[in-house]
């Protein structure tokens, strides 16, 4: 696809990233066109590249978040290898890393050093609990801070904790590293100024944690873990159906509540009913408001329950497993489906979800590791001799 078209191109992004957080950023960015060179480690690369050999055999995460991108093998502990890191750099908008703790200063890639060397550079600079602070040090994965927030502590049963089933945290600094990045250039654009970028999973996913913080504070206590269960809402949740499945379904002002009694639950006097006439009425007593909702949806199979729901007006899904979801009509009828390479095959990628009209997004492939090395070490000036004398050294 030719970039020029892309709301980004021009635009060159430099990153020493891993796992998941820092590449979905770059991912986010090559897809408006960005060129997002990935500097990896000769022979192993980015570690994500081996987290599993699901996606004919390269990793699920890998082939998710880093399609669109040009990949250079660097040893950055070889000084040749951070001279060429830096001629980069100099001809870079933009530099990402999430890199362990203290690495980037020990390579002389922190953000102060950069500014002095590269002063048109927007850094950023992805962490697990900021750059200053006591747990500046600290390792952290996405589970970590998952715990650290407090997310753990909502999600799951009464009877046990359970983590988020996807990579939460990393997502969240990936989407403000993200946003950070455009709003740091549109910044330099229009003002000349440069800003750097700092997000850490911590602070993202407190962020996330907004309404389960100001509940807690304000409250007394904080929400119940209540499985599919809402602390606030009633009635919320999944319900299971004569045939054994379960539907979700939520009722979110008194007009919906009205129809559900009269139109789905045939009880229009709940209405009325004391203990049911407002939400919060709704909550303290929704053990007996289940028990009205178990008895209605014993009676029906799941198909007929979400056509009732559907009928009455009321938000209802049936309870998907992946499987489900990637045949689901709504992908299917939008053509939301691209096919993308990959080493040795091509996949069925996603497009982005924020469509920008009149243009479509950057569905590049995945690369090899060093895949690009040559032709990048070639635009900087490295003759078929240098590159083959810094692949001996295991310069790259």
């Amino acid at each position: 696809m030719d970039v020029r078209r892309h709301p980004l191109s021009g635009v060159t992004v430099v990153s020493l990233e891993q796992a998941v957080a820092a590449p979905y950023a770059t991912r986010q960015l090559a897809d408006l066109g960005a060129r997002v060179i990935k500097v990896e480690r000769p022979g192993e690369g980015d570690f994500a590249r081996r987290y599993d050999t699901t996606v004919h055999g390269h990793s699920s995460y890998f082939v998710w978040l880093n399609r669109s991108k040009e990949s250079l093998t660097l040893n950055l502990k070889d000084p040749r290898g951070l001279e060429i890191l830096h001629r980069l750099l100099a001809g870079a908008d933009v530099f990402v890393q999430n890199l362990a703790p203290g690495a980037a200063d020990r390579l002389g890639l922190g953000t102060d050093g950069l500014a002095r060397r590269h002063p048109r550079l927007i850094p950023c600079t992805i962490s697990g609990y900021g750059t200053t602070g006591p747990w500046a040090d600290r390792k952290a994965y996405d589970l970590l801070v998952q715990c650290q927030t407090g997310l753990v502590s909502l999600t799951g049963t009464p009877e046990g904790t359970a983590r988020t089933g996807i990579s939460v945290a990393d997502i969240a600094a990936g989407m403000y590293a993200y946003s950070g990045v455009l709003t740091a250039l549109y910044t330099r654009a229009t003002a000349g100024t440069v800003h750097p970028v700092e997000v850490s999973l911590f602070e993202a996913l407190a962020e996330w944690m907004g309404q389960p913080a100001y509940y807690t504070r304000y409250g007394g206590s904080q929400p119940p873990r209540l499985g599919t269960r809402h602390a606030t809402i009633a009635p919320y949740g999944t319900y299971r159906a004569a045939d054994d499945r379960e539907v979700l379904f939520s009722i979110q002002n008194e007009r919906e509540w009205a129809a559900l009694c009269t139109d789905f639950l045939g009880r229009p006097e709940l209405t009325g009913d004391p203990r049911f006439a407002t939400g919060s009425a709704r909550v303290t007593h929704r053990e007996e408001l289940d028990a009205v909702i178990a008895e209605r949806f014993a009676r029906s199979d799941a198909d007929e329950l979400l056509e009732d729901l559907e009928a009455a007006g009321i938000a209802c899904a049936g309870v998907n497993d992946v499987a489900a979801f990637l045949g689901h009509p709504v992908l299917a009828a939008r053509d939301r489906w691209r096919e993308v390479a990959v080493p040795g095959a091509t996949v069925e990628a996603l497009l982005p979800p924020a469509d920008l009209a009149g243009l479509a997004p950057r569905m590049d492939p995945v690369p090899a590791v060093g895949e690009h090395t040559e032709s990048i070490l070639g635009d900087l000036g490295h003759s078929p001799a240098d590159i083959t004398a810094l692949r001996a050294d295991a310069v790259v």
